[in-house]
């Protein structure tokens, strides 16, 4: 394990670069949420990725790689926020420079296929990341107050305090626990098993979130991370939102609340759902690394200090 380091909050006037280090995206709408960071103070870099397709992708893998590598070589970047997930981070991990990233500390923002490399440039780098909402997310026309606040935090850092004034949230199993953070998208953290960069999850709180997958498939997923001591290893455990993750294949289901209890419930490490983190409405931005205290009595989830060095 590699000493932990965090990034530096943005002051007004920096500039923040934004890539597309998965699927290719819509250009105006990243344009069009550029504006949100510009009215608070920030000046906005687009990559180059964000105007290129390659099939399913924001260009090759070489191009992508290569862009994230020079905003984290380039001082004038001050933090890097990704345009969109969809699919192609796995594709690039062999390709990042993990001293590079390590030797020079900024704010990496994205959630849903980014998973991949928060688990990567967390774990290799060191590097404190940024689970949150992306560009795509900031472009939509109902996009909730609380997602936006979560950039402003950037500027005004503050500790991560999540409590049921947010959501309601339960316990499926009691108890407390206090340990780093470390998580994101199941089907990517899935996809780590087995690989240099397979999520470690000793002692962390894992939270997990997904979208779009039926309740058989999240079953096999959580079953693998189940098998490979996954959810055993960790101090506690954080299900947050699985948007539309309803029977459609196989209309005669078990319920999410029963795959939950089969495998996650069953490890009996202290147990939260209901955390408005991942693909949904307000989407609230958790520091990877960062360590948290969460107790199912108090329904609470509190970091220790902030993501950034103030």
């Amino acid at each position: 394990m590699v000493e932990l380091i965090k990034p530096r909050r943005l002051s007004p006037g920096d500039t923040v670069g934004i890539t597309a280090p998965a699927s290719w995206v819509d250009t105006e709408q990243v344009k069009a949420a550029s504006a949100i960071l510009v009215n608070m103070g920030l000046k906005v870099r687009l990559g180059d990725t964000v105007f290129m397709q390659h099939g399913y992708l924001a260009g090759t893998d070489e191009a992508r790689a290569g862009e994230l590598n020079a905003m984290f070589a380039d001082p004038a970047i001050k933090a890097i926020i990704c345009a969109r997930g969809g699919y192609g981070t796995g594709r690039i991990a062999d390709l990042l420079d993990y001293k590079l990233i390590r030797a020079n500390p900024k704010i990496f923002w994205g959630y849903s296929d980014i998973t991949f490399l928060h688990a990567a440039i967390s774990q290799i780098a060191g590097l404190v990341t940024f689970h949150g909402p992306m560009m795509i997310d900031l472009g939509k026309d109902d996009v909730h107050p609380l997602t936006v606040q979560n950039y402003e935090t950037l500027l005004r850092p503050s500790v991560l305090r999540y409590t049921e004034e947010i959501s309601p949230l339960q316990s499926l199993v009691d108890g407390e626990a206090l340990g780093p953070i470390v998580g994101g998208n199941l089907s990517l953290i899935v996809s780590t098993l087995g690989t240099p960069y397979e999520l470690d999850t000793r002692g962390k709180l894992l939270f997990i979130e997904d979208i779009d997958e039926e309740p058989y498939r999240l079953d096999r997923m959580l079953n693998q991370l189940k098998h490979a001591g996954k959810f055993s290893d960790a101090a506690g455990i954080l299900i947050c939102d699985f948007n539309n993750c309803v029977p459609n294949k196989r209309k005669v289901s078990l319920t999410l609340e029963e795959i939950f209890n089969d495998h996650i419930a069953s490890a009996g490490k202290p147990t939260l759902s209901g955390f408005k983190i991942g693909h949904c409405s307000p989407n609230i931005a958790v520091p990877i690394g960062v360590t948290a205290r969460m107790s199912t009595y108090e329904k609470l989830l509190a970091c220790t200090e902030p993501g950034v060095e103030t």
